[in-house]
Protein backbone atom coordinates (compact mmCIF):
# COMPACT_ATOMS: atom_id res chain seq x y z
CA UNK A 1 0.00 0.00 0.00
CA UNK A 2 1.41 3.44 -0.80
CA UNK A 3 1.91 6.43 1.04
CA UNK A 4 -0.71 8.38 -1.09
CA UNK A 5 -3.65 5.84 -0.72
CA UNK A 6 -3.15 5.89 2.69
CA UNK A 7 -3.41 9.13 3.32
CA UNK A 8 -6.68 9.47 0.83
CA UNK A 9 -8.06 6.52 3.03
CA UNK A 10 -7.13 9.20 6.53
CA UNK A 11 -8.78 11.63 4.69
CA UNK A 12 -12.18 9.58 3.91
CA UNK A 13 -12.01 7.94 7.33
CA UNK A 14 -11.45 11.07 9.18
CA UNK A 15 -14.63 12.65 10.85
CA UNK A 16 -15.29 16.26 9.61
CA UNK A 17 -14.87 18.91 11.68
CA UNK A 18 -17.50 21.26 12.29
CA UNK A 19 -17.58 24.80 10.80
CA UNK A 20 -18.58 27.72 12.44
CA UNK A 21 -21.41 30.05 10.82
CA UNK A 22 -19.89 32.39 8.38
CA UNK A 23 -19.16 35.09 9.70
CA UNK A 24 -20.44 37.80 7.14
CA UNK A 25 -23.36 36.23 6.79
CA UNK A 26 -23.85 36.56 10.22
CA UNK A 27 -23.29 40.31 9.86
CA UNK A 28 -25.25 41.28 7.80
CA UNK A 29 -27.85 39.22 9.38
CA UNK A 30 -27.34 40.71 12.58
CA UNK A 31 -27.17 44.34 10.95
CA UNK A 32 -30.80 44.01 9.59
CA UNK A 33 -32.21 41.98 12.62
CA UNK A 34 -31.07 44.95 14.59
CA UNK A 35 -32.35 47.51 12.77
CA UNK A 36 -35.40 46.17 11.78
CA UNK A 37 -35.85 45.66 15.93
CA UNK A 38 -35.86 49.40 16.62
CA UNK A 39 -37.51 50.42 13.90
CA UNK A 40 -40.70 47.99 14.98
CA UNK A 41 -40.24 49.71 18.68
CA UNK A 42 -40.65 53.08 17.21
CA UNK A 43 -43.52 52.03 15.43
CA UNK A 44 -45.17 50.06 18.27
CA UNK A 45 -44.60 52.90 20.58
CA UNK A 46 -46.95 54.72 18.82
CA UNK A 47 -49.23 51.78 17.88
CA UNK A 48 -49.69 49.83 20.66
CA UNK A 49 -52.76 51.63 22.32
CA UNK A 50 -55.42 50.48 21.82
CA UNK A 51 -55.23 47.22 21.27
CA UNK A 52 -56.49 47.56 17.00
CA UNK A 53 -56.16 45.66 14.13
CA UNK A 54 -52.68 48.04 13.86
CA UNK A 55 -51.39 46.76 17.10
CA UNK A 56 -52.20 43.17 16.59
CA UNK A 57 -50.00 43.09 13.44
CA UNK A 58 -47.41 44.16 14.99
CA UNK A 59 -47.74 41.85 17.60
CA UNK A 60 -47.26 39.46 14.91
CA UNK A 61 -44.74 41.12 12.95
CA UNK A 62 -41.87 40.78 16.03
CA UNK A 63 -41.42 37.11 16.59
CA UNK A 64 -42.06 36.96 12.81
CA UNK A 65 -38.79 38.91 12.33
CA UNK A 66 -37.34 36.37 14.41
CA UNK A 67 -38.68 33.77 12.59
CA UNK A 68 -37.17 34.17 9.12
CA UNK A 69 -33.96 35.56 10.77
CA UNK A 70 -33.18 31.85 12.41
CA UNK A 71 -34.09 30.31 9.01
CA UNK A 72 -31.53 32.12 7.26
CA UNK A 73 -29.56 31.64 10.30
CA UNK A 74 -30.29 27.92 9.36
CA UNK A 75 -29.48 28.10 6.25
CA UNK A 76 -26.10 29.55 5.77
CA UNK A 77 -24.60 27.32 8.38
CA UNK A 78 -22.88 24.16 8.76
CA UNK A 79 -25.08 20.83 9.78
CA UNK A 80 -24.28 20.87 13.61
CA UNK A 81 -26.17 21.51 16.47
CA UNK A 82 -26.27 24.99 15.75
CA UNK A 83 -28.81 24.30 13.21
CA UNK A 84 -31.45 22.46 15.35
CA UNK A 85 -31.37 25.20 17.88
CA UNK A 86 -31.46 28.04 15.14
CA UNK A 87 -34.55 25.46 13.61
CA UNK A 88 -36.06 25.18 17.27
CA UNK A 89 -36.37 28.88 17.38
CA UNK A 90 -37.50 29.80 13.59
CA UNK A 91 -40.67 26.88 14.53
CA UNK A 92 -41.00 28.28 17.73
CA UNK A 93 -41.11 31.97 16.60
CA UNK A 94 -43.42 31.30 13.79
CA UNK A 95 -45.67 29.41 16.63
CA UNK A 96 -45.76 32.71 18.69
CA UNK A 97 -46.58 34.81 15.37
CA UNK A 98 -49.93 32.72 14.83
CA UNK A 99 -50.52 32.84 19.08
CA UNK A 100 -50.01 36.73 18.92
CA UNK A 101 -52.36 37.20 16.30
CA UNK A 102 -55.06 35.58 18.91
CA UNK A 103 -53.99 36.83 22.01
CA UNK A 104 -54.33 40.09 20.74
CA UNK A 105 -58.06 39.84 20.01
CA UNK A 106 -58.61 38.43 23.79
CA UNK A 107 -56.64 41.15 25.43
CA UNK A 108 -53.83 43.27 26.59
CA UNK A 109 -53.45 40.51 29.82
CA UNK A 110 -52.67 37.76 27.31
CA UNK A 111 -50.88 39.50 24.34
CA UNK A 112 -48.33 40.77 27.25
CA UNK A 113 -48.32 36.63 28.84
CA UNK A 114 -47.37 34.88 25.30
CA UNK A 115 -45.11 37.21 24.44
CA UNK A 116 -43.20 37.05 27.45
CA UNK A 117 -43.55 33.41 27.62
CA UNK A 118 -42.02 33.34 24.39
CA UNK A 119 -39.24 35.57 25.55
CA UNK A 120 -38.26 33.27 28.20
CA UNK A 121 -37.73 30.67 25.79
CA UNK A 122 -36.43 32.34 22.45
CA UNK A 123 -34.17 33.79 25.09
CA UNK A 124 -32.39 30.32 26.52
CA UNK A 125 -32.15 29.40 23.07
CA UNK A 126 -30.14 32.25 21.94
CA UNK A 127 -28.57 32.18 25.11
CA UNK A 128 -26.98 27.86 23.81
CA UNK A 129 -26.95 29.48 20.52
CA UNK A 130 -24.39 32.14 21.68
CA UNK A 131 -22.13 29.83 24.28
CA UNK A 132 -21.49 27.36 21.45
CA UNK A 133 -20.23 30.62 18.82
CA UNK A 134 -18.18 31.34 21.19
CA UNK A 135 -14.22 31.34 19.26
CA UNK A 136 -11.70 32.52 17.60
CA UNK A 137 -14.21 32.81 14.22
CA UNK A 138 -17.22 34.74 15.82
CA UNK A 139 -15.51 36.23 18.91
CA UNK A 140 -16.74 35.91 22.67
CA UNK A 141 -20.55 36.51 21.46
CA UNK A 142 -21.41 38.55 24.93
CA UNK A 143 -23.90 41.13 23.20
CA UNK A 144 -25.60 37.86 22.24
CA UNK A 145 -25.55 36.09 25.82
CA UNK A 146 -26.33 38.80 27.66
CA UNK A 147 -29.53 39.73 25.03
CA UNK A 148 -30.88 35.73 25.74
CA UNK A 149 -30.14 36.35 29.16
CA UNK A 150 -32.17 39.50 29.97
CA UNK A 151 -34.68 38.25 27.12
CA UNK A 152 -35.28 35.19 29.68
CA UNK A 153 -35.24 37.37 32.69
CA UNK A 154 -37.63 39.85 31.36
CA UNK A 155 -39.92 37.49 29.42
CA UNK A 156 -40.83 36.24 32.86
CA UNK A 157 -40.83 39.89 34.40
CA UNK A 158 -43.69 40.21 31.48
CA UNK A 159 -45.45 37.23 32.44
CA UNK A 160 -45.96 38.10 35.87
CA UNK A 161 -46.96 41.61 34.91
CA UNK A 162 -49.43 39.87 32.92
CA UNK A 163 -51.18 38.52 35.57
CA UNK A 164 -51.27 41.72 37.52
CA UNK A 165 -54.19 44.84 37.81
CA UNK A 166 -52.99 47.23 34.59
CA UNK A 167 -50.87 44.99 32.26
CA UNK A 168 -49.30 46.94 29.60
CA UNK A 169 -47.62 46.23 26.58
CA UNK A 170 -45.67 49.73 26.40
CA UNK A 171 -42.89 48.12 27.83
CA UNK A 172 -42.19 45.69 24.48
CA UNK A 173 -40.86 48.43 22.31
CA UNK A 174 -38.38 49.20 25.23
CA UNK A 175 -37.17 45.23 24.85
CA UNK A 176 -37.47 45.28 21.18
CA UNK A 177 -35.03 48.22 21.02
CA UNK A 178 -32.66 46.37 23.63
CA UNK A 179 -32.84 43.27 21.41
CA UNK A 180 -31.89 45.96 18.54
CA UNK A 181 -29.29 47.26 19.71
CA UNK A 182 -27.63 44.20 21.16
CA UNK A 183 -27.93 42.67 17.51
CA UNK A 184 -26.27 45.89 15.67
CA UNK A 185 -23.37 46.04 18.77
CA UNK A 186 -22.82 41.84 18.09
CA UNK A 187 -22.25 43.23 14.19
CA UNK A 188 -19.99 45.53 14.91
CA UNK A 189 -17.69 43.43 17.07
CA UNK A 190 -17.82 40.76 13.91
CA UNK A 191 -16.85 43.46 11.54
CA UNK A 192 -14.18 44.74 13.97
CA UNK A 193 -12.62 41.47 14.49
CA UNK A 194 -12.93 40.51 10.33
CA UNK A 195 -10.65 44.06 9.85
CA UNK A 196 -8.36 43.33 12.75
CA UNK A 197 -7.79 39.82 11.25
CA UNK A 198 -7.18 41.15 7.73
CA UNK A 199 -4.00 43.55 9.07
CA UNK A 200 -2.88 40.93 10.80
CA UNK A 201 0.49 39.55 9.50
CA UNK A 202 0.04 35.89 7.95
Amino acid sequence: MTTTTTLKRAVLVAPTRPRPANRSSLLRLYLVRGVLAVLWAAAFAKGHDPLDALAIALLVTYPLIDAVSSLIDYCNMPRDAERRITAFNAVLSTLAAIGMGVAGTLGVAQALALFGAWAVIAGAAQLVLGLRRRGRELGRQWPMLIAGGLSFLVGTSYVARALGEQPSLAVLSVYATGGGVFFIIQAGLLAWRASQQRRAPH
